[in-house]
């Protein structure tokens, strides 16, 4: 059972962050290149990538502005950063880049730092590990006489890079070297893959042959030993192009003075362990990254933690709960709170939570027109739940009309000051106007499409303002439009990007028409609470601006909005009456309905994803060559890289022939199962099996089952979510609470501390000016609290203490030697 347990410990992993800017961007070579420097920046795990910003236009200090984040669905060794200066005729040119091994990425987690770009070298860019087996063995020769032979076995090679976002041809190369020798032998090359599987083995001479009178036991000499190394270098067979080199390792045959027989795994290694040259003139680039690695054990082991957070709601006073503990202790990490509100909400506990807090924070709110302006435990809650409930609605509300601002690109500057030579002030506010009016029409027509989840929050604020506040008539509404409007559509309008409604940080033009239709809508969705009037501005020229929407009865829009948002009334969330667009990108796709193999085969295609469809065009915006129904498909699946020699590729099983996709990644790939997993998680005609591999040359690859109908060989993979809005793991949301408790073990027994003091203290009150920093209303309830919270997550570290006391050998796959080149 142990064994079983331990085959359920998962290690998952994600990456947060932002590319900020470059600055002194070294030249690139080619006349004038520096002065119309054009470029943009990737992100790589080990030689893969993932992530590449727009590209920034004619500046040797560009402002990338990129936040990214993604979950990392595969083992990696190094995160590298690449700028890249565009080049229109030819390829883009590396200017440097940043890379950050990954157990140095804990060193700069959560925090800016600037980096020097290092010389972008052929020879450096490796990745992939090698698995060997060396053995001594002595020969005897025809006249009696006794050698020594160096036997090395290459067995294989695992996560060898993509070659021009293809599988590679890989062969080795091995050497047995010397100060006076170099003697070298070749594997075969295996074709399209990334995980040859060699096989091979070749024997060197490592000492003179003997009389085998003098030697009766096979032994070595030690000056021998200590100047010989086996060399292994891979390399991609190019044919008619020259090899490009993947990557080498030395082991010295030293190794074999203490064991007969050497069998280990060893990283590949650039060229000259990766010298680097003179790199001061490259520049260098502000990234702000956190990484997270989090050892999730089996469900049971969380069990006590998640019962006893779900259990928050029903503590009086709700400061002396679980959840308000966490949320107190990280008052000023605003990330801390998330793991916490997934949890809630899956579990359908974070309504009455949330209305517990917001009550806890209006006790102590004095006037109405600063009700939830604060970042309170209440705010980030509600904030953190919007992004996560509402991601359709805004996809809805807000994506065509930004789409429209983004692609149109029309000036709408009204500030005299920063107008442009040429510019009329009459016509660009009138294009902010149109556009203003736009957004603030989706936004108020959008009602029906908000959800229930929501709606039911802001019902619970406003009774609870309504409450608070009897005698003023407006805070029912700035109850709601505080987060609505202000923490909700303003912020989305501002940074689309953050939202996933635009796949990049808008450029500097466009993002300041975003800036001054944020700030207008922010404006009018407060007016349901100024009973009329226009609130005073710092800027001449937007209370000019506002004017124009006096006639346009917007108070009543924004008040009949509200009220539609947050009344007594239950209804159905309609949001699943539009189509909503999931996902969309370029793939490589597999023809269907063809017999012969090939690169012919595949072809770039544009696959879309919504709520109702999945589709692929010819390129974007295209008319769809294909459209398959998400109610018929079957399955979702990954594809053996062995299928069609190629990484990255799924399937999607539907009542037609399979549709095969490679995606662009790892981390697309991964995205595009989660999203069509989810979208398709509760169709009826869903399998219990499929073929992880294509049906070729009359049987199945996987199974060779010769039928083509026959079922499938491997059991498809179990989807479990609360609903397609609410993709959440919670023992990965308690197992991230249980770290965040622990890296905090001092603030929780300073709390423990500050009840104790409280609860016998008789004096003055100096010791809660003290402690202020906590919210302690009942010392009793919340010290006991503390203290369960502190019994069950000794009892989860002693889970995880048990499960890693065996760490992986040295030399094994998981724990692969970090060798030596040339």
């Amino acid at each position: 059972m142990a064994e079983e347990d331990d085959a359920r410990i998962r290690i998952l992993q994600s990456l947060r962050g932002k590319i900020c800017e470059a600055k002194n961007l070294g030249s690139v070579s080619g006349p004038n290149r520096q002065r119309d420097l054009c470029t943009f920046c990737t992100i790589s795990l080990d030689q893969e990538e993932v992530f590449r910003t727009k590209v920034f236009d004619k500046s040797v200090s560009p402002f990338y502005g990129e936040d990214f984040y993604f979950e990392i669905p595969r083992p990696f060794q190094c995160l590298s950063f690449y700028i890249y200066a565009k080049s229109v005729f030819q390829r883009d040119l590396p200017v440097g880049k940043v890379s950050i091994r990954k157990d140095d990425l804990c060193k700069y987690s959560g925090k800016e730092n600037w980096f020097s770009l290092q010389p972008v070298n052929p020879n450096s860019e490796v990745q992939g590990k090698v698995h060997l087996e060396m053995r001594l063995n002595e020969v005897i020769t025809e006249n009696g006489s006794v050698g020594q032979h160096l036997v090395v076995r290459i067995i294989e090679c695992q996560e060898l890079p993509l070659i021009s976002g293809q599988n590679c041809d890989p062969y080795a190369t091995v050497s047995l070297v010397g100060p006076a020798r170099s003697d070298q032998k070749k594997t075969k090359v295996k074709k399209k893959t990334s995980n040859p599987q060699f096989e091979e083995i070749f024997s060197f001479e490592v000492t003179r042959p003997s009389s085998y009178s003098k030697k009766s036991h096979f032994q070595v000499e030690e000056e021998d030993i200590e100047k010989l190394e086996i060399k292994v270098d891979l390399w991609n067979n190019e044919n008619l192009a020259q090899d490009v080199f993947l990557g080498a390792t030395r082991v010295p045959v030293k190794v074999l003075q203490k064991d007969h027989i050497h069998k280990a795994w060893y990283l590949l290694q650039p060229k000259g362990n990766g010298s680097k040259s003179k790199s001061d003139d490259l520049g260098s680039l502000r990234l702000k990254l956190t990484y997270i690695e989090d050892t999730v054990l089996p469900s049971a082991c969380y069990t006590p933690l998640c019962n006893l957070l779900l259990q928050s709601p029903d503590v009086k006073p709700i400061s002396a709960s679980a959840a308000h503990i966490l949320g107190d202790i990280y008052r000023e990490r605003y990330e801390a709170v998330l793991p916490m509100v997934r949890l809630l909400l899956h579990h359908n506990r974070f309504v009455p939570f949330v209305s517990a807090v917001a009550a806890l924070e209006l006790d102590n709110t004095q006037e109405a027109n600063t009700i939830f302006r604060g970042n309170s435990l209440a705010t980030r809650c509600i904030d953190d739940m919007m992004k996560i409930v509402g991601k359709n609605y805004l996809a809805v509300t807000l994506k065509p009309v930004i789409d429209e601002i983004c692609e149109s690109n029309k000036t709408c500057e009204i500030d005299p000051v920063k107008l442009k030579e040429g510019d009329n002030v009459e016509v660009n506010k009138e294009n902010l106007q149109v556009y203003v009016q736009k957004v603030f029409s989706s936004i108020t027509q959008s009602s029906s499409s908000c959800p229930p989840l929501m709606c039911d929050v802001f019902r619970s604020l406003r009774h609870l303002a309504c409450k608070h506040f009897p005698a003023d008539p407006h805070v029912q509404y700035s109850a709601v439009s505080s987060f609505v409007f202000l923490r909700f559509f303003a912020v989305a309008v501002l940074t689309p990007h953050s939202f996933q409604l635009r796949s990049h940080h808008p450029d500097p033009d466009i993002s300041r028409t975003l800036t001054l239709i944020s700030k207008t809508i922010q404006t009018l969705g407060s007016w349901g609470s100024l009973s009329k009037k226009i609130s005073s501005f710092k800027e001449t020229y937007m209370y000019d601006f506002f004017k124009s929407f006096q006639e346009d009865k917007c108070i009543e829009r924004v008040k009949k909005f509200l009220d539609e948002i947050s009344s007594n009334v239950s209804k159905e969330s309609s949001g699943l009456e539009d189509a909503v667009v999931l996902k969309e990108g370029e793939v490589q796709k597999r023809a269907q309905g063809r017999k012969r193999l090939g690169k012919k085969n595949f072809k770039k295609r544009w696959l879309r994803v919504t709520n109702r469809e999945l589709s692929y065009h010819k390129h974007k915006g295209k008319e769809a060559l294909c459209i398959i129904n998400v109610k018929n498909i079957q399955a979702v699946e990954k594809l053996d890289e062995s299928a069609f020699n190629r990484k990255n590729m799924f399937q999607v099983v539907h009542s037609e022939k399979p549709l095969y996709v490679q995606a662009g990644n790892c981390i697309e790939a991964s995205d595009w199962l989660e999203v069509l997993g989810q979208v398709t998680r509760c169709n009826e005609g869903r399998l219990a099996t499929f073929h992880p591999s294509n049906y070729s040359g009359g049987a199945w690859q996987c199974c060779k089952n010769q039928s083509n109908n026959a079922p499938g060989c491997k059991p498809c993979t179990i989807i479990m979510l609360a609903n397609l809005q609410l993709d959440i793991d919670c023992d990965r949301e308690t197992e991230r609470i249980f770290s965040l408790l622990s890296s905090n073990d001092t603030k929780l027994q300073d709390m423990e501390d500050a009840c104790a003091s409280m609860a016998v203290y008789q004096g003055p009150q100096r010791e809660q000016e003290e402690y202020s920093k906590f919210t302690i209303q009942e010392p009793k309830e919340t010290f006991q609290t503390l203290k369960q919270l502190r019994n069950v997550m000794e009892e989860l570290q002693r889970q995880h203490n048990i499960r890693n006391d065996t760490t992986a050998q040295y030399g094994s796959l998981d724990n692969p030697i970090v060798g030596k080149t040339s």
